[in-house]
């Protein structure tokens, strides 16, 4: 924050000519005006491009500019979306999740395991067993002091064994019931929209009104900004730190749920990879690594970004799945790079 020497006061001591000395120069005119423009380029320049690249590829391609297209890229990238948001809240405290691809597959097939008793125990059951994995990666981390990235990793193989231990090493498959009430929840719409992203939606609304609107969220920002500043002010800096592990497990379990009830079947061998490609969404979305800033608008347009890209990659047919991780790597240096240029010129405003 810009000050003014004559803020700031001056000491007993100091002498009378001081005292009337000249203030320093103030904030440059126009600096408030530019620094408001660098916050909205970072947190929302990726919906330009995202808009961008939505326009182009609908000139390009008629058949991409269909209603069934849109609805099938919005299904797809529900899923990761809410992964997503709980990685968000993470990042933002200035902590990382590795866990979350392991866990969403856990969470779909622990939800595919009980859904021939219902609903309620479908989401229950991955919801306790996921949200458990999170408060352990809380507390180990928040409360013993240990590094996000070794107790993420370690919680990633121990998801991932845990779901191979339940499926034989894989082999073993559960259904969901045909016409249960679970299947419906991934495969039921409404308007021709399906529950998935209506879901997802519902659940980034929460998300932003609880990061821009409640106390927990300002400790939040606060704690990825500094955490000795905000112990220093009194803040619950260890609980803040332990509740984002716990809500990341949860909606990484619950992402997987909704993926098994879509998919009729607790799929094994998914989930791989799509720890980074959450970090991806949400840095390429303008959140800080080091912490401190972001928003869940900003994380939402980037896994948009990233799910145009792939369909756009299937619209060109000639290329394969794999470039989408080239490109996806393109764009998260060039935003990395951007938020060093933005932080750069913020300290000279």
């Amino acid at each position: 924050m810009n000050t003014d020497s004559s803020s700031l006061g001056r000491g007993p001591g100091l002498p009378a000519a001081r005292a009337t000395a000249p203030a320093e120069a103030g904030p440059r005119p126009g600096a408030a005006a530019a620094e408001r423009l660098l916050d909205l380029v970072r947190g929302q320049g990726v919906l330009a491009v995202l808009l961008l690249v939505v326009v182009v590829a609908s000139v390009a391609y008629p058949t991409f500019a269909t209603l069934d297209n849109a609805r099938g890229v919005l299904v797809q990238a529900s899923f990761p979306a809410v992964v997503a948001l709980g990685m968000t809240l993470v990042i933002i405290t200035g902590g990382i999740d590795l866990s979350v691809g392991s866990v969403f597959a856990l969470g779909g097939v622990l939800a595919a395991w009980a859904s021939p008793w219902g609903v309620l125990p479908a989401l229950l059951l991955p919801l306790a067993v996921c949200g458990a994995i999170g408060t352990l990666n809380g507390l180990l981390i928040a409360r013993a002091g240990m590094a996000p990235f070794i107790v993420t990793l370690a919680s990633l193989l121990g998801a991932r064994g845990l779901l191979l231990a339940l499926t034989d090493e894989g082999a073993t498959t559960y259904l969901v019931p045909k016409g249960s009430a679970f299947a419906a929840l991934g495969q039921g719409s409404v308007g021709g929209f399906g529950y998935p992203i209506l879901i997802a939606l519902a659940l980034f609304g929460l998300g932003g009104l609880v990061l821009q609107r409640t106390s927990f969220g300002q400790t939040l920002f606060a704690v990825g900004g500094s955490g000795d500043a905000a112990t220093l002010m009194g803040l619950p800096v260890a609980r803040a730190r332990a509740t984002v592990y716990v809500l990341s497990g949860l909606l990484a379990g619950f992402a997987g749920a909704l993926n098994a009830a879509r998919l009729s079947s607790g799929v094994t061998i998914i989930g791989t990879g799509m720890e980074l490609d959450a970090i991806a969404a949400v840095v390429i979305g303008g959140t800080l690594l080091a912490g401190g800033a972001g928003s869940v608008s900003g994380t939402l347009w980037g896994v948009l970004l990233l799910a145009v890209i792939q369909n756009l990659i299937n619209q060109i047919g000639s290329l394969n799945s794999s470039y989408q991780s080239v490109v996806s790597g393109g764009f998260l240096i060039l935003v990395v790079l951007a938020q060093r240029y933005v932080s750069r010129k913020r300290r000279t405003l």
